[in-house]
């Protein structure tokens, strides 16, 4: 996705710019995780440095918060595009693409500073042996043995937070497309409108059901083989699922990869 919308010059406009963006971070947050555990499962040293257990959290909770801010300014985009269509070469300029996309980073790096701040500031005196396959706050939690109350109100706290603050703006951004949507009289001009936010929705459903089960209720880390096998779905499938979800149901995407296809087939 990054190099078909990079070298197509037909998808150079805002939604696809953002959607470069999201393949960018889902390429670095599943690298964060994936090759450590591949490493993990084919040898029979599955350990981690602190040094390294930290890097990979931090890098992890950033890309991971970063996606997620990242998907409310792609509804922003969709709601600026459809409601406002004739103020939407000003709304989403260049310049404010690269804002929303920065935002989204400086949002992402404040939580992951955060929460890796707390997290590593604790004791562990166990075994530390992770009940996990990657370095994550629940996982991390359970082997302190000190008192880890802060630590899970601040992970509870901070994920609502951005949960909420993300959904919010996804929602309403709906709202507001879905009422213009029915606006318009034809049928077929309600359903091409509308087909251009399916994949958006999809990859929202996918990637905010799997993270608010995972941190945002109160008893999330209550359950660690619950925990592993949502881990790996937000982890490694969702990353590979939204590439296709994206191409397959997107025709510009589609015709961009044809293109592709055939000038390297026809080249000598």
């Amino acid at each position: 996705m990054i190099i078909v919308i990079k070298t197509d010059s037909r998808l150079q406009t805002p939604m696809y710019f953002f959607l470069r963006n999201l393949s960018y971070l889902d390429l670095c947050y599943s690298t964060v995780i994936a090759p450590k555990t591949l490493a993990n499962f084919v040898t029979n040293e599955k350990n981690i440095s602190y040094n390294g257990c930290a890097a990979q959290f931090f890098f992890f909770a950033l890309f991971v918060t970063t996606e997620g801010f990242l998907l409310a300014a792609m509804a922003f985009d969709r709601f600026s595009a459809i409601c406002y269509p004739l103020l939407y070469p000003m709304n989403m300029s260049p310049k404010v693409c690269i804002q929303l996309v920065a935002g989204s980073y400086i949002c992402g790096s404040i939580n992951a500073i955060v929460q890796t701040s707390f997290t590593f500031n604790l004791r562990f005196c166990q075994e530390n042996k992770l009940d996990h396959f990657f370095c994550d706050v629940p996982a991390l939690i359970k082997i302190s043995c000190v008192d880890t109350f802060v630590n899970k109100s601040v992970l509870f706290i901070l994920s609502a937070l951005i949960i909420i603050i993300t959904t919010a703006t996804i929602l309403v951004s709906y709202a507001y497309i879905l009422s213009t949507v029915l606006k318009i009289p034809s049928t077929q001009g309600r359903s091409k409108t509308f087909s251009t936010c399916g994949s958006h929705i999809a990859a929202v459903s996918l990637f905010y059901g799997t993270v608010f089960f995972m941190y945002a209720q109160p008893g999330a880390i209550s359950s660690p083989e619950q925990s592993k096998i949502v881990a790996v779905f937000y982890t490694l499938i969702i990353p590979m699922l939204n590439p296709l979800i994206y191409s397959l149901r997107n025709r510009n995407v589609q015709d961009a990869v044809k293109r592709i296809l055939c000038g390297r087939w026809s080249s000598p």
